[in-house]
């Protein structure tokens, strides 16, 4: 099965902005940089997208041996639309969406499910840090506040399978101080 991991990314000059009061600008690029290298190298061998309007960010993901999905028009959904169509038409049968600030990701092959959509949500249990889906069940994502509520209310509407998947590393993605704290806890 052909499956593609797409990434939707800022540019590492603006990510992590809500880290501002811990991090200093280079510390937060750095961070962006690492979390990212980890998301795509959890990919395995699958194809990787990364979607962005940065040059810094295509630069990089050329250098990690991703793909480069432009994408102008503001919003992760978007984005995420963007990335997961490019894919569909170089051949892709699964489609990944992964946020690009999980540092602790390693694998996304337990979320590859026959006929079944996969979320993983945010430690909080609001966000979907991880998407993973066929791609004949496409849909349109609602990220932003709530997203994992939102998504399985999605999958309801549409009749679609999906399961909730507990992952301690996947849950975990850095948007505030606290979550540095986490990280720091668990590594």
């Amino acid at each position: 099965m052909r499956v593609a991991l797409i990434v939707p990314m800022k540019s590492f000059s603006i990510a992590k902005g809500r880290l501002a009061d811990v991090l200093n600008a280079h510390e937060r690029q750095q961070l962006a940089r690492d979390c990212a290298r980890s998301v795509i190298s959890a990919g395995g061998n699958w194809a990787s997208y990364v979607v962005c309007d940065a040059t810094d960010v295509a630069s990089w993901a050329k250098e990690m041996g991703a793909h480069v999905v432009p994408c102008p028009t503001p919003g992760l959904d978007v984005a995420v639309a963007t990335g997961v169509s490019a894919a569909i038409t170089d051949g892709a049968q699964h489609i990944v969406v992964a946020h690009a600030d999980l540092p602790l990701a390693t694998t996304f092959q337990h979320l590859v499910l026959d006929g079944q959509v996969a979320l993983v949500p945010d430690r909080h249990m609001d966000g979907t840090n991880v998407l993973s889906f066929p791609a004949e069940m496409r849909f349109a994502t609602a990220y932003g506040a709530q997203s994992f509520t939102r998504h399985q209310e999605i999958l309801v509407t549409l009749g679609y399978k999906y399961v909730v998947v507990n992952d301690d590393n996947l849950s975990l993605d850095l948007d505030t101080a606290d979550d540095l704290t986490e990280l720091e806890k668990r590594t």
